[in-house]
């Protein structure tokens, strides 16, 4: 009896340690593949369906771009494809050019500076002269005292010639504002007429209403 007593003890043990033993445990996904879980590595691509009733652009529909990522400048005067052109931001007078199908043979860009960036919404003249003048009180016929140009002209943009036409200012002084703007990438302001060579305030205050940035 007692011999059969322990036999029936030890089978029970052993019966428990092999239930135990057979049970499943849960085991720890390694490091590598929790990590590539957390960042997504294994997420699907689109199924099928996905691509069936995925919504195809309409034909001719622009791509949409982030704000800021063009800008619009008009090319006028001496190029073969004048008019209103996009170009990246961050673009250069040279570039409008391109953009313009590049300046007429025979055409004059002494005072056009290629390298400087272009703003939205301005005007970049080529070659072109600033309408002439009529005649003011108390000059003669096409004389330039007291006379000033029928539009605005653009300090950025002008030429030689251009700048010439405005009251007080010669070749020389032209020359002056030419050189201001290739240095500074031309004129965000008419107040900054004020730093260049030979333009002291009275010749500012006659200035400042017949010119432009």
């Amino acid at each position: 009896m007692v011999a059969l007593s322990v036999l029936l003890v030890v089978a029970a043990v052993f019966a428990v340690q092999h239930f135990r033993s057979g049970r499943t445990q849960s085991v720890a996904a390694p490091e590598v593949v929790r990590e590539a879980a957390a960042y997504g590595a294994a997420t699907p691509g689109p199924t099928a369906e996905d691509r069936a009733t995925a919504k195809e652009p309409e034909p001719g529909a622009a791509p949409t771009t982030g704000a800021g990522a063009e800008i619009v400048v008009d090319v006028g005067g001496k190029v073969r494809k004048p008019g209103v052109h996009s170009l990246p931001a961050g673009s250069r007078v040279e570039d409008a050019l391109r953009a313009a199908g590049g300046v007429k043979p025979g055409t004059k860009t002494d005072g056009l500076n290629r390298a400087r960036f272009l703003v939205d919404g301005e005007q970049v003249m080529v070659g072109a002269s600033a309408p002439a003048p009529p005649p003011g009180p108390g000059t003669a016929s096409g004389g330039r005292v007291g006379a000033g140009p029928a539009v605005p002209v653009s300090l950025s943009t002008a030429t030689t010639d251009q700048l010439d036409t405005l009251p007080g200012v010669g070749p020389v002084l032209a020359q002056h504002i030419i050189d201001y703007r290739t240095r500074h990438g031309g004129f965000r302001s008419v107040d900054e007429l004020r730093e260049v060579n030979g333009i002291g305030e009275r010749r500012f205050a006659d200035l400042r209403d017949l010119v432009r940035p």
